[in-house]
């Protein structure tokens, strides 16, 4: 049985909020729900209103999450914030380049 929570871990700093995704796949449409429910309100309880997204675990995700981060892209935008997008698979990252996504979002490339 999938989890109800968003696996997600999200941490507030006085600077930046910074959410950690913990699942290696982000493919279905639920679990992107639960991952928008836990986003958005994350974009306005920091004061400063930027947000890093870290990729750390992630391996696979489908393109529903494309979606959900340009909508959360949109909403930092709109708050008058920064998005940036941590610690992405070389294969992602990938999708983005062919997508031209890198051209919308800050990407920070890890230097290993």
């Amino acid at each position: 049985m999938e989890p109800k929570e968003p696996r997600v871990k999200i941490e507030y700093g006085t600077e930046v909020t910074i959410a950690t995704f913990a699942d290696e796949s982000i493919l279905e449409d639920a679990q992107i729900k639960r991952l928008e429910q836990a986003l958005l309100p994350a974009v306005t309880k920091n004061e400063e209103k930027r947000l890093i997204l870290n990729f750390e675990n992630v391996r696979f995700m489908s393109s529903a999450f494309l979606g959900l981060l340009v909508k959360v892209h949109k909403h930092v935008i709109e708050a008058g914030g920064h998005l940036q997008l941590y610690n992405l698979d070389p294969k992602i990252y990938k999708v983005f380049e062919i997508t031209q996504l890198t051209k919308i979002f800050d990407i920070v490339l890890s230097e290993s």
